[in-house]
């Protein structure tokens, strides 16, 4: 389902003492922070903050956000989310937001068989892995690669497969 507001990442702290924020992004790099100059305090684009600064630091995000000028006020902060604007972030074609993805209905792209519901995504080092939960509540493990994956329609609510053999049956 395409969200107008996605979880762009969490604050876990403050760093230095004029009240840049420590932030974990959910982005595939901390990098992707850095395109935003308007980042959100809810889901919903009510409570829009101007980004003053932004760099990667490892694997977080140090921001500077106007009206956060102390460690005080960034320690504040803790815990909250930060959001982005869908349409302020540019994907390349074939990439999607994982958070997007949760909830897809995963379909055979050959005979429209119903696998179940794509419930959580894993990154690993080579391709993300996709975990699909059958009807029956058994979950089952798909590379997210090309020869897999065939078509995400995140609008319409659905991920076309082609598993490799043995994933949702015995076969050999």
């Amino acid at each position: 389902m395409i969200r107008r507001y996605l979880e762009l990442g969490q604050v876990v702290g403050a760093h230095g003492v004029r009240g840049e924020l420590r932030v974990n992004p959910w982005c595939d790099t901390p990098d992707f922070a850095r395109r935003f100059k308007t980042l959100y305090w809810d889901k919903n684009g009510e409570q829009p903050v101007t980004v003053l600064s932004c760099r990667p630091h490892g694997n977080i995000v140090l921001l500077s956000l106007e009206g956060v000028t102390s460690k005080e006020a960034a320690e504040a902060l803790r815990g909250r989310m930060l959001y982005l604007k869908r349409e302020d972030a540019k994907l390349a074609p074939g990439t999607w937001f994982i958070e997007e993805l949760i909830g897809c209905e995963a379909v055979d792209a050959d005979d429209g068989r119903r696998y179940g519901t794509l419930t959580d995504v894993s990154r690993t080092g080579a391709n993300d892995v996709w975990h699909v939960t059958g009807e029956d509540g058994k979950e089952y493990l798909l590379p997210a690669i090309p020869d897999v994956v065939i078509d995400a329609d995140v609008a319409g609510n659905r991920v076309l497969l082609r598993p490799l053999k043995g994933i949702f049956d015995d076969a050999d």
